[in-house]
């Protein structure tokens, strides 16, 4: 398997790979146009940039700038889905994003992670976890979403919650690590 493919998959790979510093490089480019001022940038000419940069956006996309990633590519994102200012999205593993889904500002989202073993984070080597974020989903600002969760249908994410562990359909969490506060 080439770096790419070991890291999707969710392998130890090395992220000084040239493949991959050139796909991240690529992805600059784009993100740097992105972010510029609305002054500079028209709505239409935005959206172009998410379809080049996401792997997948549905209709009624919305992006609101500065935003950042590390590929891009590997996030798909459902139709009506609402990014606020400032999000960070770790993509080096899947980010799956339902339908009608609002992120708050300064939403983080990794799918990066290091071995815990010393001898493995010193030769350069990382992974990466999957994460899906299902339909209906509203993730509050501040909060970060960790490796390897997914989030149920319906649910909330409270300001500033850290989710380390999988959400159920239909609850409101918060705090660090996030708790289900309430059932809807």
């Amino acid at each position: 398997m080439n770096a790419y493919e070991k890291m999707i998959s969710g392998g130890l790979y090395n992220a000084n790979d040239l493949q991959l510093v050139l796909m991240r490089r690529q992805a600059r480019e784009l993100l740097t146009k992105l972010n510029q001022s609305l002054q500079e940038i028209t709505d239409g000419e935005r959206l172009d940039l998410c379809s080049k940069l996401f792997g997948k956006i549905g209709a009624g996309f919305w992006l609101q700038p500065p935003f950042y990633c590390d590929y891009g590519k590997n996030i798909e994102a459902g139709h009506d889905v609402y990014f606020n200012f400032n999000c960070v999205v770790l993509d080096v593993a899947k980010v799956r994003i339902g339908s009608h889904v609002l992120f708050g500002p300064n939403v983080q989202i990794y799918t990066a992670t290091h071995p815990i073993n010393a001898s493995e984070r010193k030769q350069g080597l990382e992974s990466g976890q999957e994460i899906t974020i299902n339909d209906n989903v509203w993730v509050d600002g501040g909060a970060i979403i960790c490796p390897g969760v997914t989030i149920g249908e319906n649910s909330v994410i409270a300001v500033g919650a850290v989710v380390t562990k999988d959400v159920v359909a239909n609850v409101i969490v918060g705090g660090n690590p996030a708790k289900i506060i309430r059932s809807l």
